[in-house]
């Protein structure tokens, strides 16, 4: 009873051909192939991003300033150290033309810009001669988006700030343009020194510096960081090197790509579904070969491993499969993919996503087939004889090895995707929507019964009904596995519409119509006095403003104590107030008096100082324009970021920032209606000033959910494709009994036309059952997401719950109906002799 009998049983059945694992390996080489392929395009983008470092940063590393210029002793270093430094200023601004008005991420840069790749034009002309100008003014590149809005032509006049200057070409690429992150406004270039006449680069506006540098060959770039970093430490220095050059589009990129492999995984449980209902259909289709060998002395083990092998043989086919199409299709796709995305991609075959995939495949091959496999050697020959089928619970040895499997599943799922919590919500979900599911599918057999003894004159639905009650029908397997893809498609459906409704409806509301960022502080005053002024508008908000970087917590590295922290990450808005402004709420503490001018104190967002860890008394020290300032939190107060208002994270005591040079900003609530004249007004008036259309800032964060919206609902739809292909799995391994069935019901005087009525309502009632479950799961997977995870309003949106009920009967339907011919044409004298 060894291993190599049960292999050489193995390999003498399947000589017989892999007719009844069809359904079997189409599931698992689906949900392989959906991880694998997500994978590879992750794989894709950081290798693009690695081998692409330099030219996406514009040079090997980079030293970046906020609100001011590197001093004498940074420029220093850096020229001991690089071959080439070359400056670009960073800062948004509103391009005029003629009373048109539209913001736009300013690149001011100098003759050395690009160190690294090219910038692409319309026409195709050098950089320097596009900037070169004409007429007496100084040139500018315009993004081509920017241009189709405002109608320009190269050659025009625009202006930026006080300076006018002519268009020389349009921009098409920039080489760093991945860099800079979310943006408000199309970029536009012009040289630095063309700027001096513009009245935008003043002390106390919001701008960036960075120095890219071009470094010997062979430079040890972890040294020169540690080296730059030690000797500029708390200077406000941000350091950045061809390692990592984008580190906000990779953290996207792996959380995106983490979140659709966690998808893929539910594809593959639907798949799992289908895997375990084909084992259970192939060993009943065995029960003459498994009584004979026990007849013959053969031990439940050795039937054990035979069956084992054998579809241990059969699982390595199916994830080989989905192996290569899963490294075949984005390989395909490669062109569209990168044409699509604006940073650069390698397509290869990468074997890490490969390894996982196969990983999740074969663990779930193996959990799924297992219950089926152990059952069979608890069985008796004669048991078998009778027909008896599968029965009995697997040795605790077996039941301990599936909770191991189901424990390295989703241990694996934890450690791979690096998003623990994710991972543990998303396999948690998929276990209460499987366990509800199968409790779905057992009442709907309880409910069925009780309604077919009740249905006695509607022959077609009591025979529905019947056929849905049978103990070893297909309604389970369908509801599985329809069930688990709709509700996957109902959870992106609900989350979907409601941060869309959060946007559309709530934020608008809420939202000011115009921030106003670089005035300047003999400008307050006057602009003030106007929108006050204007009936127009209906609340006005103003507070000064500074940039600062939070470098250390009560004495330590703030990473060190707040890890990722997006209040740690880059500088942060700060401002400075003597007494609490108007609607503000503090939680904690006291604020300090309004002539307090002892050591400086700070109030701190209560929300985000809980996430971080801080509490009253502890010490924040954040840098300023290269000056360290450490102050002390003496209170936490509720500030709410989603109205897309004002908010600050710290507000400091006067007294701790006087004499650092700033600017103010100012918001304004106003109608749709007003916003166009109310630009005009005070553009004109005040050309110096930045204002950011907030409603446009919605429609750039509209546009990125568009984009994810999209990526997620492919995501589900492998899974409802898996799902399925479960369900005409279901169907096929059914029709033998259909057969049976409208043999039966022919003899008894049925027609076509009735049973095919009975045929397709049986599926249209599993369908309804399955999307009913899913609506309800959905809807609590959505809630969660919004509620838990989003911290936003959740409400249930009704157009999509309806659209998946109606997918779901309409598929079953679809399914039923195709495998219901062949019962319809069977001759009922010769079915029924057969089944003598």
């Amino acid at each position: 009873m060894s291993w190599p009998l049960a292999a050489r049983l193995a390999r003498r059945e399947l000589r017989g051909g892999i007719k009844g694992f069809r359904i079997f390996l189409a599931c698992l080489a689906l949900g392989v192939a959906a991880i694998a392929a997500v994978g590879m395009v992750r794989g894709a983008i950081e290798a693009g991003l690695r081998d692409q470092g330099a030219v996406l940063l514009g040079g090997d590393a980079q030293m970046e300033f906020t609100y001011r210029y590197a001093d004498a002793a940074e420029l220093a270093f850096m020229a001991s150290i690089a071959d080439r430094v070359s400056q670009v200023v960073s800062f948004r601004s509103m391009i005029a033309l003629g009373e048109d008005r539209a913001l736009t991420q300013v690149q001011a840069v100098d003759d050395l810009y690009p160190l690294i790749g090219q910038v692409e034009l319309d026409p195709a002309v050098p950089l320097a001669q596009a900037l070169a100008g004409g007429g007496g003014l100084p040139g500018a590149v315009v993004d081509r988006v920017l241009m189709d809005r405002l109608g320009l032509q190269p050659g025009d006049v625009l202006r930026l700030g006080t300076q006018d200057f002519r268009l020389g070409a349009a921009l098409l690429r920039m080489p760093d343009s991945a860099t800079g992150g979310f943006s408000l406004g199309p970029p536009m270039i012009v040289y630095t020194k063309d700027l001096a006449q513009s009245g935008l680069i003043v002390p106390g506006s919001l701008y960036e510096t960075q120095y890219r540098l071009d470094l010997p060959p062979g430079a040890d770039l972890a040294a020169v960081q540690a080296q730059a970093e030690a000797r500029f430490t708390d200077t406000g220095l941000r350091w950045s090197d061809s390692r990592r050059a984008t580190p906000g589009v990779e953290r996207f990129v792996e959380r995106i790509g983490s979140f659709l492999v966690l998808v893929g995984l539910a594809g593959l449980a639907v798949g799992g579904v289908g895997v375990s209902s084909a084992v259970r259909a192939y060993l009943e289709g065995k029960v003459p070969v498994i009584a004979t060998l026990k007849t013959l002395g053969a031990e439940g083990r050795l039937i054990f491993r035979t069956y084992l092998l054998q579809i241990g043989a059969l699982a390595g086919l199916g994830i080989a499969a989905g192996l290569g199409l899963g490294a075949l299709v984005p390989l395909l796709a490669g062109p569209v993919i990168a044409a699509s995305l604006p940073f650069p991609v390698a397509f290869a075959v990468y074997p890490q996503p490969l390894l996982e995939a196969g990983f999740y495949g074969a663990v779930t091959a193996l959990l799924f087939t297992l219950w089926p496999l152990a059952r069979v050697e608890r069985v008796r020959a004669a048991a078998l004889y009778r027909g008896a089928g599968q029965a009995g619970w697997p040795r605790p040895l077996l039941l301990a090895a599936l909770a191991g499997l189901a424990m390295l599943l989703v241990g694996g799922a934890v450690a791979l995707s690096g998003a623990r919590g994710l991972a543990l919500g998303t396999a948690g979900g998929v276990v209460a929507a499987l366990l509800v599911l199968a409790l779905a599918g057992w009442a709907a057999r309880r409910l069925a019964r009780a309604g077919a003894r009740r249905a006695r004159g509607a022959v077609a639905l009591r025979a529905a009904l019947g056929a849905i009650a049978a103990p070893r029908g297909e309604a389970m397997a369908v509801i599985l596995s329809l069930g688990l893809g709709l509700s996957v498609l109902a959870a992106v459906g609900q989350i979907d519409a409601n941060l869309r409704a959060a946007i559309d409806r709530d934020l608008p509301v809420r939202a000011p119509a115009y921030f106003f960022v670089d005035i300047q502080a003999d400008q307050i005053e006057g602009f003030l006095a106007r929108v006050q002024a204007d009936p127009a508008i209906t609340r006005v908000e103003s507070a000064p403003m500074l940039r600062g970087v939070l470098t250390q917590i009560n004495g330590r590295p703030a990473r060190e104590v707040a890890g990722e922290h997006w209040v740690v990450r880059g500088d942060r808005g700060l401002t400075y107030a003597a007494a609490p402004p108007a609607n503000t709420k503090v939680v904690a503490g006291a604020w300090w008096p309004e002539d307090y001018a002892g050591p400086p104190q700070v109030s701190f967002a209560a929300e985000e100082a809980a996430e971080i860890g801080l509490k009253l008394g502890d010490t924040v020290t954040v840098n300023v324009l290269g000056r360290d300032i450490a102050a002390t939190i003496t209170s936490l107060r509720e500030v709410d970021f989603s109205s897309a208002g004002m908010g600050f994270v710290m507000t400091m005591n006067p007294a701790a920032l006087a004499g650092a040079p700033h600017t103010h900003i100012a918001t304004i609530y106003a109608p749709p209606e007003a916003e166009a004249r109310i630009l005009r007004d005070l553009a004109g008036q005040w050309p110096n000033i930045t204002a950011i259309r907030v409603r446009d800032a919605i429609d750039r964060v509209t546009e990125a959910l568009d984009a994810i919206a999209t990526a997620t609902a492919w995501a589900a739809a492998a899974v409802l494709v898996t799902g399925f292909v479960v369900l005409i799995g279901a169907a096929a391994a059914g029709e033998r009994a259909r057969v049976y069935e409208a043999a039966v019901l022919k003899v008894l005087g049925a027609t076509r036309g009735r049973i095919l009525w009975s045929f397709g309502l049986r599926a249209a009632l599993m369908g309804a059952a399955a999307g009913l479950v899913a609506i309800g799961a959905g809807a609590v997977a959505g809630w969660a997401v919004m509620v838990l995870v989003m911290d936003s309003a959740y409400s249930f949106e009704p157009v999509s719950a309806l659209a998946i009920v109606a997918g779901g009967v309409l598929v079953t339907l679809l399914a039923g109906i195709a495998f219901a011919w062949r019962p319809l044409a069977a001759r009922p004298a010769q079915v029924l002799r057969s089944a003598e």
